[in-house]
């Protein structure tokens, strides 16, 4: 007979009433740098559709394919390695993740025909999806509630200066040679070498213990909370508020199931919805929006340098972000970023004028990442430690298919009616985004993981340990420590 699986005491209350420190920083830092290439593949998308159009003589579909080949891929990454992270823990599935898809991009730059490029592009899809969705979960677990929302997006804030450094790198490299080697493969193995970086930096991240309790494994959750508070003690001099220990509690059983009924079904639901049609305004000006200025007229130089101008938004809108996820419900920033973005991409769509277009397309971007960084913490609020990964990775699933499809949708639109008409479509599917999110989102901000989904029902207040953990941690007279 086996024995109960049981949750060790206050690592939650633990975790929450930490002071924000050098500690927490340093694995902000760590896991955001997963971000970059995220972003770095998402806008690299883009441009090699536009730059490899030419000389190797892409159709309308084969252009299509090279720009949603990693989306694809990561489809099945986000699904069936999120479930992964959920089964064998969060570090080891980063840690993989991130060596393979270093592997793959760094094979792809040596890519001799469309085929062998869209199936390398693909596989490292696969992996890269699962990073992005581990960075949610795991900095979530990690951080303490009340900061939570600010450092996720710092994070992405990170991931997010590579949308500048793609747009520059295109424009610097990709329609030249350099040292033998064409200038878009250069832009494929900087990729991969840097992610090869990252993957040595990342080698000593701790496991998150929310999952290690949930696994059944007490004594390394505590024995994981344990170091990082004396290590936060010893950086900050102060001694941290006693919550207790308290007795060891049962853990219930959360099967993926659960998410398709209540009380989580409804946000399922949310989040699937808002999956496949926030893609359109996510994803759609950053993959296609070289392709659109060059079927304005503009050349492939020009429609870069344009596209580089926007995209400096990208890393100005997350650092914007990072205060006013916590100022603002999640829920009502991102609506209210979603609504510019379909406005401005209207205005990209109907302009002539390089100056409008640039100023458009720098709203978009500064939005795309305002809601982004807010969505990145939103999802990962809404479902127990049990599934999060798992119920994640399948909505982000939902978002690259879309993604996926998205240029075999736009491009015959593109090439039949104008850009005009696709960012009209465009802006009508981000108004049913906005209406999914007011209609059934729920509020999280400020309140503990565990509180928003164990309490799924109603905005519950914590309980009263919790308030006193609160009300310990920021009292003015904290003694501290002796030297």
């Amino acid at each position: 007979m086996s024995a109960p699986v049981c949750r060790p005491p206050n690592i939650a209350a633990r975790l929450d009433r930490l002071p924000i420190s050098r500690w927490h920083w340093k694995l902000v830092v760590l896991v955001g740098l997963a971000t970059f290439f995220d972003v770095y593949e998402v806008y690299m998308s883009g441009v090699l559709g536009g730059v490899l159009a030419e000389p190797w003589r892409l159709t309308s579909f084969s252009k299509s394919i090279v720009v949603g080949a990693p989306f694809f891929g990561m489809i099945f990454g986000a699904i069936f390695l999120g479930m992964a992270s959920d089964r064998f823990g969060r570090r080891q599935m980063f840690m993989y993740n991130l060596a393979a898809y270093s592997l793959l991009s760094i094979a792809s730059a040596f890519s001799t025909g469309v085929q062998m490029l869209v199936t390398f592009r693909f596989l490292s899809g696969i992996f890269l999806a699962a990073e992005l969705v581990l960075v949610d979960t795991y900095l979530s677990e990690f951080l303490p509630r009340r900061a939570r929302g600010r450092l996720i997006s710092v994070a992405y804030a990170i991931g997010f200066l590579a949308a500048p450094i793609v747009a520059g790198l295109g424009g610097l490299l990709v329609v030249k040679t350099h040292f033998v080697i064409e200038g878009w493969r250069w832009m494929l193995l900087g990729g991969g070498l840097g992610a090869l970086v990252v993957f040595w930096l990342r080698r000593n991240l701790p496991e998150s213990p929310r999952w290690l309790a949930e696994r059944n494994r007490p004594q390394d959750a505590d024995a994981v909370v344990s170091h990082v508070e004396r290590e936060i003690e010893r950086q900050t001099g102060r001694t941290l508020p006693d919550v207790g220990r308290g007795a060891y509690q049962p853990v219930r059983n959360i099967p993926f199931s659960s998410m398709f009924r209540p009380p989580y079904l409804r946000r399922t639901v949310m989040m699937w919805i808002f999956q496949i049609t926030q893609t359109v305004g996510q994803y759609g000006f950053a993959t296609l929006g070289t392709l659109i200025l060059v079927s304005k007229g503009y050349t492939v130089s020009s429609s870069l340098l344009y596209t580089a101008l926007s995209f400096i938004g990208a890393p100005v809108g997350a650092l914007l972000a990072v205060p006013l996820v916590e100022r603002l419900e999640r829920k009502i920033l991102i609506i209210g970023g979603m609504a510019i973005i379909g406005v401005a991409g209207i205005v990209f769509g109907n302009s002539t004028d390089p100056t409008i277009i640039v100023i458009a397309g720098f709203a978009i971007t500064v939005c795309n990442s305002v809601v982004s960084s807010g969505w990145h913490v939103y999802q990962a609020e809404l479902f127990p430690t049990q599934v999060r990964s798992t119920a994640g990775g399948v909505a982000y699933s939902l978002s690259r298919l879309t993604a996926g499809l998205l240029p075999f949708l736009a491009l015959p639109i593109l090439d039949h009616f104008g850009p005009a008409e696709v960012f009209i479509a465009c802006g009508a599917i981000i108004a049913i985004t906005c209406l999914d999110l007011a209609i059934l989102g729920p509020r999280t901000n400020g309140r503990s993981l565990e509180d928003v989904t164990e309490n799924s029902h109603h905005p519950t207040s914590d309980s009263a340990l919790q308030f006193a953990v609160d009300a310990s941690s920021t009292a003015p007279d904290a003694k501290p420590l002796s030297t």
